[in-house]
């Protein structure tokens, strides 16, 4: 492989691991303070606008302590409860292959922590509750990429091409089979233009990287 091409896949999978990232860290936990300067920062916002992010007053113009209030009350209305939340667990949104869906620990959430343990022992994640949590599968993704974009700079197409066909797996097997239903949800739900935004980001980039990876050839 030249040298040139593996210098644009290097450059794509730290883009694409960065992205992950994001996503994941937004998911994660509750806006902080930190989190918030970083994403109202004015190069932020750009990056946010190329992704097709598009915020509104109640996100650029509140004061930081309210804004965080409210990011605080929509984050736990939306994903933590009580009461109709969207779960942010893969488990509880789809029925597949015979596996039933709607509960916490079933089937497809030990399936989820198998294969995130198939990367190999230098992998862990961050968060401690269930591994079928999206932020814990975006952080998978986020670190596959960044292995991938290591791979590519140090020359080892195998250990490369052995990444990119897990996170194709992975993008098949849960990601996309979950995710954009999941964002429809949020969309629909949100009433402030952060979570709204970062679910149709996220349904977005979800939809393209599957359809990317797919085009990938080794």
């Amino acid at each position: 492989m030249a040298q040139t091409e593996k210098a644009q896949r290097t450059a794509v999978a730290r883009q694409r691991s960065n992205i992950y990232g994001l996503l994941a860290t937004a998911y994660r936990q509750e806006v902080t303070s930190e989190f918030l300067q970083q994403l109202r920062a004015p190069e932020f916002l750009e990056i946010l606008s190329d992704l097709g992010i598009q915020l509104t007053s109640d996100f650029l113009q509140k004061p930081e302590e309210e804004l965080l209030d409210d990011l605080a009350v929509e984050f736990a209305g939306l994903f933590l409860g009580p009461g109709g939340h969207i779960s942010p667990h893969e488990s509880v949104h789809h029925q597949r292959d015979g596996v039933e869906g709607g509960m916490l620990w079933g089937e497809t959430t030990a399936e989820v922590k198998k294969f995130i343990e198939s990367a190999g022992p230098d992998y862990s994640p961050e968060y401690t509750g269930l591994p079928d949590h999206i932020s814990v599968e975006l952080e998978f993704m986020e670190a596959l990429a960044r292995h991938e974009e290591q791979a590519w700079s140090v020359d080892d197409e195998e250990e490369a091409f052995r990444c990119l066909d897990m996170e194709r797996r992975f993008l098949e097997e849960h990601l996309s089979r979950w995710v954009p239903a999941f964002c429809d949800k949020v969309m629909a739900t949100a009433e402030l233009s952060f979570y709204r935004e970062l679910a149709g980001l996220t349904k977005r980039f979800i939809e393209f990287d599957w359809q990317e990876l797919q085009e990938v050839e080794e």
